[in-house]
């Protein structure tokens, strides 16, 4: 098997700048703004760039929970004291999306919670490759789930590293792998909710951003993706790099999986997986 394997993306705005690279294909889907391609994305070429760069934060506003209350439902909850972010009409910064919206409460204030403190560095890496089929609701769900674990890690006191990629198979003669990953979060950084959220429940970030990637590299090597860009496999996780060591892997996303129906049902796997890590509930 062939493989097509591009340098890891180490930051996030390296992984923008990547994807507004310009085309080297006409028929790539990344920047495709028809109805059809848009519904099935979620959101035009600009506004998951608008999104990636703002952050999402509407299935919070829908569900009305704050990440703080969506931890808590994940039973995630820790001791010790740590600030946790919320909006006010004061604070010390400016929650840009919020501030578009025209909220009042668009300024982020925190409090002191209590969580407990062990200092780990967990490394995540997330599949973004999902069959085409997959509702927006299962993707949802999944990266609230996903959202909810990584601020119940950091609010006990651990630290977190999360990879998302977009890696699989092409068909065709012969058969070959595609790899790239990219750093949504750094070990030690402020979790930026919005752009996690983003990054790992909007589909966008593979039907936009993961699909112009692929689709700025030379023409020889993009026109191998249009118009199914490979099928999502476990046996091709992603390129880490080879310094990090013992990362866990989300297994791919399925369409029709039943922990994703719900949230509620996401939340329940949030709290299995976060003793599978051997990390300690309340």
């Amino acid at each position: 098997m062939n493989g097509l394997i591009l340098p890891p993306f180490y930051s996030w705005q390296e992984f923008l700048d990547a994807a507004q690279l310009p085309s080297s294909i006409s028929n790539g889907a990344g920047r495709d703004n028809r109805t059809a391609c848009t519904a099935w994305a979620g959101a035009t070429w600009e506004e998951a760039l608008e999104l990636a760069r703002d952050g999402w934060h509407e299935p919070l506003e829908e569900v009305g929970l704050s990440i703080g209350a969506l931890r808590r439902l994940a039973g995630l909850s820790g001791r010790g004291p740590v600030l946790e972010p919320f909006l006010d009409v004061t604070g010390g910064e400016v929650d840009i999306a919020a501030y578009l919206s025209g909220a009042p409460e668009c300024m982020v204030n925190a409090t002191v919670q209590q969580v407990s403190r062990r200092g780990k560095v967990i490394t995540f890496l997330i599949p973004g490759s999902y069959p085409s089929t997959t509702p927006h609701r299962e993707v949802r769900n999944r990266g609230l789930a996903l959202a909810a674990l990584c601020a119940g890690i950091i609010g006990a006191g651990h630290s977190v590293e999360i990879w998302s990629s977009k890696s699989g198979e092409l068909r065709g003669d012969p058969i070959r792998s595609h790899s790239s990953v990219a750093r949504i979060v750094s070990p030690g950084e402020p979790l930026n909710v919005g752009r996690l959220i983003f990054a790992v429940a909007h589909p966008a970030m593979l039907r936009r951003l993961w699909f112009s990637v692929w689709d700025a590299q030379p023409r020889d090597i993009a026109r191998l993706f249009p118009p199914t860009y490979g099928s999502s496999t476990d046996r091709v996780p992603g390129n880490l790099p080879a310094e990090i060591r013992d990362p866990y892997i989300f297994p791919v996303l399925r369409p029709g999986e039943p922990h994703w129906q719900s949230l509620d049902l996401a939340m329940a796997w949030c709290r299995t997986t976060f003793t599978d890590l051997g990390l300690s509930l309340p």
